[in-house]
């Protein structure tokens, strides 16, 4: 077995040969990682389901169609994407050609998580893919059917020259981290991201991290209760609340919350019955320490359970769960649930949630829900989050138009589409000189003159930039 230096090795000799930078080479694996999708989709979504009882519904949606609909506007952008951007120029470089051109970094470093075990760790390779580089990938070991399966079929359809997986837990992935990088991708916890900015910064290694949070739901004004009441369970206990990007809390007023709260029952026993637990479109918590947990924090909390609250541990379930007379230093408010469990705060204002939200760190995604316009836009322009949606919640980062990414302890960097591409892409300054202009460009040679200085500042000046090619 390779070392992990080796492998290293083996792929920087890769990406210095060349063989990864054409177009039509990048474009010719991103077809394939596309065959390997839609080879393969019925054992994907067997492993899904071993790992966290994905229905077959949200497996597609959040699984195999995000990572297809990635890859087909990647192959379609690509040529576009790979263009150099001519710049505006002033009148002592107007002869010059003045652009960016894009070019891959090397070796690049992708570890994904267990929650999307697929998604999350793809759709950043197919940015590094399209910018040009070679990718190492480390599937989460939690998600161990999705970890053997992707181990199997990336060297069946890329070549493993340029392209492979490594396998292992927390020790191998520290051994890995050892080795440098040209860009390290990580999606996960804070607690882990912080030891991988700390092994990256021994190289100076550039990184991105995609590390979630507390995502706030606030309801305020004029509302649809029962729209929101739908919106707000799908997009809450998707995944059994295994999202990153879940609304993590909900801040509404007193009486919202008292017509929320029989809205929330009858869309629960709508989505998945009386008896969630025998319902097969309820996913299952990744692990038994991750289980504990949430099933811990149940206990721990001064508040309330006024929907669900059941858990079983041989079936690493715990029932959609709803809990008021959540106070802010209450357990759950903590830390990232991650988990089936819905704390809803009481603040009767708009402007105080708005405060709320502004003293803790900034979230992954931010979402209200409002009829009124005026309360959208008040909640959008106070408050920073790594995206925003109004009326809904996860749809945003499914738009590979859209950047996805957290801002301050939600993460660094960004993806989706282009942005993926930019992120694994050195945007280099070009500028191609002749000979013409050789006594304007005397201006600038000893010796120095007032005369000199004055031409000088005129030709360099912004105010005489135009746009020549």
């Amino acid at each position: 077995m390779n070392t992990h230096s080796e492998v290293v090795d083996r792929l920087r000799g890769a990406f210095q040969s060349g063989v990864t930078i054409p177009e039509e080479f990048r474009r010719t694996q991103l077809t394939m990682l596309r065959s390997m999708i839609s080879d393969n989709e019925e054992r994907i979504l067997k492993a899904l389901h071993q790992d966290l009882a994905k229905p077959k519904f949200e497996a597609i949606l959040s699984e195999v169609e995000i990572v297809m609909n990635e890859l087909h506007h990647a192959i379609a952008n690509l040529s576009h994407w790979m263009k150099p951007d001519y710049v505006s120029k002033n009148l002592a470089t107007k002869l010059d050609d003045c652009f960016v051109r894009r070019e891959p970094l090397g070796v690049v470093l992708v570890i994904g998580p267990w929650n999307y075990p697929l998604q999350l760790l793809i759709l950043p390779m197919v940015g590094a893919i399209a910018a040009g580089n070679c990718v190492i990938i480390k599937p989460s070991e939690v998600s161990f059917a999705t970890e053997c399966l992707i181990a199997d079929l990336i060297p069946k359809y890329l070549p493993q020259d340029c392209y492979t997986v490594v396998r292992g837990g927390s020790e191998e992935t520290k051994a890995l981290l050892q080795n440098r990088f040209d860009h390290i991708f990580y999606t996960g916890s804070q607690t882990v991201a912080r030891s991988i900015v700390q092994a990256a910064s021994v190289h100076l290694t550039p990184v991105t991290l995609e590390l979630g949070g507390k995502c706030p739901c606030l309801l305020y004004g004029r509302l649809n209760i029962v729209a929101a009441a739908h919106r707000l369970v799908w997009s809450k206990f998707f995944n059994a609340g295994q999202s990153c990007v879940a609304p993590d809390y909900v801040l509404c007023s007193t009486a919202t919350r008292d017509a929320l709260i029989p809205a929330l029952k009858d869309v629960l026993e709508s989505f998945y019955t009386t008896e969630p637990q025998k319902c097969p479109d309820v996913s299952r918590i990744v692990s038994l320490r991750h289980w504990t947990r949430l099933v811990e924090l149940l206990g721990k909390t001064r508040g309330r359970i006024v929907l669900g609250g059941e858990h079983d541990q041989e079936d690493k379930y715990i029932a959609p769960t709803v809990v008021v007379d959540v106070a802010e230093d209450d357990a759950l408010m903590a830390e990232e649930i991650f988990g089936p469990i819905l704390p809803i705060i009481t603040i009767e204002s708009v402007e105080k949630s708005i405060a709320f939200v502004n003293r803790k760190e900034k979230p992954l995604a931010l979402y209200v829900f409002s009829d009124e316009s005026s309360v959208v836009k008040m909640v959008m322009e106070n408050t920073s989050s790594g995206g925003f949606c109004s009326n809904d919640g996860i749809v945003h980062m499914t738009l590979p138009g859209l950047p996805f990414g957290g801002v301050g302890g939600s993460g660094w960097g960004n993806y989706h589409g282009r942005w993926g591409f930019e992120t694994f892409s050195h945007r280099r300054a070009c500028m191609l000189r002749g000979w013409a202009l050789e006594r304007l460009n005397g201006l600038r040679y000893p010796p120095y003159s007032e005369e000199k200085l004055k031409w000088l500042r005129w030709t360099t000046s912004a105010k005489n930039s135009c746009s020549m090619m």
